[in-house]
């Protein structure tokens, strides 16, 4: 993109500047920043369709509202593409979720700008009403205006926001970015017109000195022109829910012409008391026509060409585990109609759009509410169903009392397959599968299994459709397996047995999960250094094989436990067995292996596994280290 082509967007460094602008101008302004935004995208990968559809909207909010004094918070962050290039960050938005660079969510720690972090869906009215009331208490004038949308307004915790809200009443914009007209009828002049009206001074002031009046009458009557009053806005406007729960509504509007948002921003940015909701109609992917035609595909890219719009693919010759887990999945239900599967608004992240090709009576997208969808599947589990919730890692921490109200402690076969397990890469902390191993493998009676390869996650779904009698959890990573061979079916594996890969007699590595070909690799480099070293795969965290870590803990000078997850795993409950079984004093040399105490930013995998320590080079350091070979470990680290 050249300088040349956005004589506009060069002007703008900052949303002061973009004040500065004759609003005749605003239409070029959005138009350059749509390319700059594709064009950057097409450099980096990441989120495209959800920011496209914002332009028009962004720009807006930035011309009408005083930010960074007043808060704008985006939710879900990754429709925050175009924000960022008008928020001093152009200079570094092809630097997007690229190692040190920009974050690919809103980010407080980045911009003044981000006032709130979201990466996770629907926070934003909460926090945005923990903004306002702030605000309130310390005599502020400053506006909150959220943006929610990309599905956001399917989970359970904006309505819980918006009921308190209603409640509290203090001064709070909410603006629903209706992207896939789930909730708007069409759009046009007329209710733009009507927006406009019902969000105009005159139209307010008249309806408050009609409810001033209604006061002197009986209640019968103020009742039903209360009613006749919402009535009316309803039929033309629609949003009576909004207004049950204490919204003042405006809309549908077109959130596309700038001629519709800017007079309607304006009035409600002077609006003086309480909540008010404005419905945006916008269209995903708006101005790019591949990101148009298929918005799936082009909700997150790699990298593409922008001229034909093709992504880059990946060059491996492996399965993913994600396409293993559904095939596994949809064979298993071809023998077994009792299967059925669960997700959270993620079905081609975890695979189940395929399941639903083959059983789209048996497969169930709840949307963003992984509460509900947890004890969804609970309730199906009562009645005899074999029900898979397949959820990514970091999103199931949003469900965690529905895991242990409703599925632990009532012992209900619900099988979570937990996807992204591990270091995500781009995406970085907030989307990190750090930690469930750590809060399931401590809930009594629960199975909690990882698979060190392909294979053997087809073994963990067959596994997992035979655990009849209690909740079972298999985790796998992003990406694409190890290149092992896979076998036709799976088979059940033996609850709580894990497996020897290799044997030797000095250094014992106990793998649990994807660092597997890590620690296989590791063991050669320490037999090359003459330390005899045994593999092992633990496949499960609970119950634990303790035969064999009792012999590994005997047979062994030093034994490091390796995960991919977070301090309070498979390791602890390792040295929980150890210390209660008297290992420890005899004079095993113990080492934990997991992640740092700490959030990992984005980066490349192989460079964020390396800073952990868990790659084969970080392992072997941990061994020389342990055996007091510190000049061998300092020459590995340098």
């Amino acid at each position: 993109m050249t300088s040349s082509s956005t004589p506009l967007l060069d002007s703008v460094s900052l949303p002061q500047d973009l004040r500065q602008l004759k609003e005749s101008d605003l239409r070029q302004l959005a138009d350059e920043l749509r390319s700059e935004t594709i064009s950057a995208v097409s450099v980096t990968g990441g989120h495209l369709g959800a920011g496209l559809g914002v332009v028009e909207l962004t720009v807006a909010l930035h011309y009408v509202f005083d930010t960074p004094r007043d808060r704008i918070l985006w939710d879900v962050g990754h429709q925050a593409y175009p924000h960022k290039i008008l928020t001093g960050r152009r200079d570094r938005i092809r630097t997007l979720r690229q190692p040190g660079g920009l974050s690919g969510f809103t980010k407080r720690s980045e911009s003044e700008y981000d006032p709130f972090g979201a990466a996770h869906s629907s926070t934003s009215i909460s926090a945005g009403l923990g903004m306002a009331v702030a605000r309130d208490l310390s005599g502020g004038e400053n506006n909150v205006i959220a943006v929610i949308g990309d599905g956001a307004m399917s989970a359970g915790m904006a309505y819980e926001a918006m009921n308190n809200a209603g409640h509290l009443k203090s001064r709070l914009v909410v603006i629903l970015n209706d992207n896939d007209m789930s909730i708007a009828p069409p759009v046009g002049a007329m209710s733009a017109h009507l927006a406009r009206l019902v969000s105009g001074r005159t139209y307010r002031n008249f309806r408050n000195f009609a409810k001033r009046l209604l006061d002197r009458f009986p209640r019968f009557f103020r009742d039903k022109a209360k009613l006749t009053e919402e009535f009316t806005r309803s039929f033309f406007t629609g949003g009576t829910l909004f207004e049950e729960l204490g919204f003042y509504y405006v809309g549908p509007i077109d959130g596309h012409n700038l001629d519709h948002l800017l007079p309607v921003l304006q009035n409600v940015r002077d609006m003086q008391n309480g909540p008010v909701l404005i419905h945006v109609v916008t269209q995903k992917g708006k101005g790019y026509a591949p990101a148009e035609a298929s918005k799936d595909k082009y909700h997150g890219v790699a990298k593409f060409d922008v001229v034909t719009g093709q992504q880059a693919k990946s060059t491996a010759n492996v399965p993913a585990y994600t396409k293993v887990f559904a095939n596994a999945l949809i064979g298993a239900a071809e023998k077994d109609d009792k299967i059925v599967a669960v997700t959270a608004a993620m079905p081609s992240g975890t695979g189940l759009d395929l399941f639903a090709k083959r059983f789209p009576d048996r497969c169930f997208d709840v949307g963003i509410a992984e509460q509900h969808a947890v004890t969804f599947a609970a309730g199906l589990a009562t009645e005899g169903f074999k029900p898979f919730a397949a959820i990514y890692s970091t999103f199931l921490q949003r469900a965690y009392d529905q895991v242990v109200h409703d599925v632990a402690i009532q012992s209900l076969p619900v099988r979570f397959a937990i996807d992204r397990a591990g270091l995500v890469g781009a995406d970085g902390a907030t989307h990190a599968g750090s930690f469930d191993t750590t809060y399931l493998a401590c809930l009594p009676n629960f199975i909690v299994m990882a698979p060190g390869d392909e294979a053997e996650l087809t073994h963990m779904v067959a596994t997992a459709v035979a655990i009849d009698d209690r909740p079972s959890s298999f985790r796998f990573p992003r990406g694409e397996g190890v290149g092992v061979d896979m076998p036709e079916a799976g088979v059940p594996l033996e609850i709580g047995r894990g497996r020897i890969m290799r044997e030797g007699t000095k250094v014992a590595l106990l793998s649990f999960g994807g660092r597997l070909s890590e620690c296989l690799a590791a063991a050669e480099e320490l037999e090359a250094h003459g330390l005899s070293t045994t593999v092992a795969d633990a496949r499960f965290a609970r119950p634990l094989d303790t035969a064999l870590i009792d012999r590994l803990a005997r047979e062994h000078e030093v034994l490091l436990t390796v995960e991919e997850g977070a301090i309070g795993g498979f390791g602890s409950h390792v040295l929980n067995h150890l210390a209660l079984s008297g290992a420890l004093d005899a004079g095993l040399k113990v080492r934990p292996l997991a992640f740092p105490d700490r959030f990992l930013d984005h980066d490349k995998p192989d460079a964020m596994y390396a800073t952990a320590g868990l790659d084969a080079r970080g392992i072997v350091s941990t061994v020389f280290a342990t055996l007091g070979r510190d000049g061998d470990a300092a020459v590995l680290r340098a």
